[in-house]
């Protein structure tokens, strides 16, 4: 017997019966379904059964339902366990969560036909003298150090495997991996990567020197970073979270040991999907 977790956020009333469709499939194709707790808590309603505060070793996959936002989050109780998340998008297209809502019958069919892979990215972790983010020191997309508030530009000196790269002179600086590469590394003019690039991108947020670009890495390097600020205080953000943190740090950054699994229903992939998020296909020439 399968046995599948579901999460996600606050369903809206005009989502709830897409809920219903993934439940009822679920029921007749005999999973076994579970609840983490914090969908039950904001879902009552929809989520009576088993209530979780993880995601056992066991479980055969985790059903995200919300937007890439909530995938992340998702990845985060999944943790190291590696169990592959399915992502059903409950509002607009994303990246992560690619099944839109009207498409839920048709994927649970070739879910449960097995037409479909597991897609392996890499995350990205982070040491320091600090405790942080409550030991889950890990994203998906990318770490970030950043000015606080309206303080001033930070400084940051970079060090790739032990040999110094550069000092930063910005207002923050980011090492994306390929699934970040769409998100914020992006709109701050870093490159397309495809997930599978064995890669990391090192990204300045509006840097003071305009010669200072994106640079691309291979994800076997170990990034020490050293920070300086006027105001001695500054953000370190793993995807969605951010701490405040002195400048008296380091912080070394590297690929993580284990992956994010994605499963990906065949006949949708990351190209269509970039097409369609970055509304290439809008050229009428194509």
């Amino acid at each position: 017997m399968k046995k599948i977790v579901i999460h996600g956020l606050a369903i809206e009333k005009d989502s709830e019966k897409y809920v219903d469709q993934i439940k009822n499939k679920l029921t007749k194709e005999g999973v076994s379904i579970s609840y983490t707790s914090l969908f039950q808590e904001r879902n009552p309603y929809l989520a009576e059964g088993t209530s979780l505060e993880g995601v056992p070793n066991d479980c055969d996959a985790v059903f995200s339902l919300g937007g890439d936002g909530t995938f992340l989050e998702s990845l985060l109780i999944v943790g190291e366990s590696e169990v592959p998340i399915l992502g059903i998008n409950m509002g607009r297209l994303g990246f992560l969560a690619s099944i839109a809502k009207e498409y839920i019958k048709e994927s649970l069919f070739l879910f449960f036909k097995g037409e479909y892979r597991i897609e392996k990215r890499s995350l990205i972790s982070i040491d320091s003298n600090l405790d942080l983010f409550d030991e889950k020191c890990y994203a998906l997309n990318e770490c970030a150090i950043l000015r606080k508030d309206l303080s001033s530009m930070i400084m940051i000196k970079c060090y790739i495997n032990d040999e110094y790269l550069n000092t930063y002179w910005a207002d923050g600086l980011m090492v994306s991996t390929p699934t970040g590469s769409t998100g914020y590394s992006l709109s701050c003019g870093g490159p397309l990567m495809m997930p599978d690039a064995k890669d990391f991108v090192i990204t300045p947020v509006s840097p003071h020197n305009l010669n200072v670009r994106p640079l691309i890495i291979s994800d076997d390097s170990v990034l020490r970073f050293q920070i300086a600020t006027r105001d001695r205080k500054c953000l370190i953000s793993l995807d969605s979270r951010s701490e405040t943190i002195e400048n008296d740090i380091e912080i070394i950054v590297r690929k993580a040991h284990f992956y994010g699994k994605l499963i990906r229903i065949e006949g949708i992939n990351f190209p269509d999907t970039m097409r369609n998020k970055l509304g290439w296909g809008f050229d009428k020439r194509n």
